[in-house]
């Protein structure tokens, strides 16, 4: 099983250009960041299981396919991750929000949960995790990990951009996880930035330095 998507759709390609322009500004890049997130939920949720289900048309009985019953789950990673769940929503309203915030302890650098709060149904549920940046995969694995002790067995990963050196931990540690991407970056730099990346995702989608 192929375990790293990156969907390079043209859709997603162009837009995935205007985020990355440094003159974008707040309210454009918190709406393209909605946009890219609804294009690759499409691909995301492709392997959703469907069923045959009988619908009357206005000229007959058809057999139509509509999904299995399958319950969804989106967990944002706070604080940046909250920009992609509106464009999520939009094509699957049903779906739950579960919430994780996490910050990177000064002293140790590992992630740190400081909010945590998952739907009731969890466990019973698949689950997408979201944050725009697979940087050092510290946060993401952390995330995958505390998303896991709910007892959720299917768990995949979206992120507009990925370094190497995140996808890389993100395996180490979660091997069966699918991580949904539209770009590979070439690397890390020495402050743990994505190059050449968009900047800090946080702060373009709520107006922050």
């Amino acid at each position: 099983m192929e375990m790293v998507h990156v969907l390079d759709h043209p859709l997603l390609q162009h837009k995935l250009s205007i985020l990355r322009d440094e003159n974008t500004g707040v309210k454009e890049f918190r709406e393209i960041v909605g946009e890219v997130a609804t294009l690759m939920c499409y691909e995301a949720t492709r392997d959703l299981p469907l069923q045959n289900v009988p619908v009357q048309t206005p000229v007959a009985q058809a057999i139509t396919r509509q999904i299995a019953g399958k319950k969804l789950a989106i967990v944002p990673v706070l604080r940046a991750g909250l920009g992609m769940v509106e464009g999520i929503l939009t094509l699957i309203p049903s779906a739950k929000v579960g919430h994780i915030g996490l910050f990177r302890d000064p002293e140790t650098l590992q992630p740190v949960k400081y909010y945590c709060k998952m739907p009731s149904d969890i466990a019973e549920r698949d689950v997408i995790i979201l944050d725009p940046m697979l940087a050092t995969g510290g946060s993401a694995a952390a995330a995958i990990g505390f998303v896991k002790e709910y007892g959720v067995k299917n768990i995949k990963l979206m992120n507009v951009l990925a370094a190497p050196e995140g996808i890389a931990r993100v395996h180490q540690e979660h091997p069966t996880v699918e991580i949904y991407v539209a770009a590979v970056d070439e690397k890390l730099n020495e402050h743990g930035y994505i190059v050449p990346g968009l900047g800090d995702a946080g702060d373009r989608i709520f107006g922050t330095k």
